[in-house]
């Protein structure tokens, strides 16, 4: 699947911003594991609008942006454990 078909160029660029988000919430003492995908919808979704104008259409691209760095993150992580 290509991702590309869903994601607008506009709002790729948020999927790398989010990622490095996500590793500072991860460092963060305070903020549980659970809380962070949650964190990084709404910050995805806020992003997207920033770049796109509110829309309908931004906010989905705010979810699909999220949702793609939520998997990538996922995907790295399997990785890593399996080859350890």
């Amino acid at each position: 699947m290509d991702v590309g078909k869903f994601i607008v160029d506009q709002a790729l660029i948020l999927v790398p911003v989010l990622y490095i988000i996500g590793m500072f919430l991860k460092n963060t003492p305070k903020i549980k594991d659970w809380t962070i995908p949650y964190i990084l919808l709404v910050c995805g979704i806020l992003g997207a609008i920033a770049i796109m104008g509110l829309s309908a259409s931004a906010v989905i691209q705010g979810i699909l942006v999220a949702g793609t760095t939520v998997f990538t993150n996922q995907l790295i992580k399997q990785t890593r454990e399996k080859e350890e």
